[in-house]
């Protein structure tokens, strides 16, 4: 999958690349192009939750009036759905179609001996064996490698770096390739295919700066998850927020940053701005979506909506495909009294046999026939 999607990004990376000539820049440039082409997919998800976020008090109140009775309740709700003209599922898409291509955007950043070399998988892989040894060889803590390892190129990259005698017989002329690649690799003269140290064997301005490089990493992915912590109980002041949440977002930027202390800094590097670039679209849309805006945006959808089932009116919504999905898997389950309680098959019986006497009773009242409750013994 990764090769899959990378590859188109790969012609772009590669293109960005040969215009600015250094791939730590390339990254930024990179990272700021693929946020602004997913950005219709942010757009769409921080839309549909702003909306969810101003239809919660309808939705509180349905809780208050059907909370007893679940099948009135999701009844309900979908009917809410659906007379607003919004999918509650409407995020997942959008956030799939980002999950999605994120697998090519990594495969681009952490392989560009691929991407930007353009050199072959049989070489690669010879490659990449000869730096897995090496890298056991020198570390006994240290796990071998092969392709399946998605770091697997820029691991490769640093044994080149430290041992560029040991790929000399390489075809495709690998190792002056690489060699000179890794030249262009770096940031304020540190190379990004080396791994940060908390303890290096000199404090130089390389170190400093590769260590600098994981922290700033989770700084910014810290300060990603205060600012959406504060944002959500501002808007929702009634969220419950528990000790989990607060762990979580402590927790995974001190993760992250063991993670960027484990891999080469192209990582770290790349998560820098990745964080950085998030976190800007993420305010900028949240001041665009006020609530004068997202209700004038409500109205026009419930317009849409309404438009829709006009011009369509066999045609099933998503949500009364829902309604018809729920009441399914209720009727398989076995129907439930205005009190939430399940009833008797006995009980079902004869609620069946009330709504096909009253069935009766209509069409004879429509045609003009005579009726009495003794036509159905």
């Amino acid at each position: 999958m990764y090769d899959i999607i990378g590859t188109p990004f790969g012609y772009l990376m590669k293109l960005i690349y040969d215009i600015c000539g250094n791939y730590a820049v390339s990254i930024i440039i990179f990272t700021l192009v693929t946020k602004i082409l997913l950005l219709p997919v942010n757009y769409k998800t921080q839309k549909n939750a702003a909306r969810m976020r101003l239809l919660n008090p309808k939705l509180e109140k349905l809780k208050k009036s059907y909370g007893s009775n679940p099948q009135r309740l999701q009844e309900e709700q979908n009917k809410l759905y659906e007379k607003e003209g919004i999918n509650p599922m409407g995020s997942c898409l959008p956030m799939f179609i980002q999950m999605f291509l994120l697998f090519g955007v990594l495969d681009v950043v952490y392989k560009p001996i691929r991407h930007i070399l353009h050199i072959s998988k049989d070489v690669r892989t010879v490659a990449v064996k000869i730096a897995s040894d090496l890298l056991v060889a020198s570390d006994e803590k240290a796990r071998a490698f092969d392709m399946k390892d998605l770091r697997c190129e820029l691991k490769t990259m640093e044994q080149v770096n430290l041992h560029p005698e040991k790929f000399r017989d390489l075809a495709e002329n690998f190792r002056d390739m690489v060699y000179h690649f890794n030249e262009h690799f770096t940031i304020f003269g540190a190379n990004l295919g080396k791994t940060p140290s908390m303890h290096p064997a000199e404090w130089n301005k390389e170190a400093l700066v590769l260590f600098l490089i994981p922290i700033l990493s989770g700084l910014v992915q810290l300060a990603s998850s205060l600012y959406s912590q504060w944002y959500s109980k501002k808007t929702n002041p009634n969220m419950v927020g528990g000790g989990c949440m607060t762990g979580m977002m402590i927790g995974l930027p001190i993760w992250s940053v063991w993670l960027a202390f484990s891999f080469p800094a192209g990582i770290g590097f790349y998560w820098i701005w990745s964080s950085l670039f998030s976190f800007i679209i993420t305010f900028v849309l949240n001041n665009y979506f006020t609530d004068a805006k997202i209700a004038e945006i409500a109205e026009k959808d419930k317009e849409k909506a309404r438009i829709y089932a006009e011009k369509h009116p066999g045609k099933k919504t998503f949500m009364q495909k829902l309604m018809d999905q729920a009441a399914a898997e209720q009727a398989a389950q076995g129907r439930v009294n205005e009190n939430g309680e399940k009833i008797s098959r006995s009980e079902q019986n004869r609620q069946d046999k009330d709504k096909l006497k009253e069935a009766r009773r209509r069409m004879a009242e429509k045609y003009g026939d005579s009726y009495s409750d003794s036509d159905n013994e």
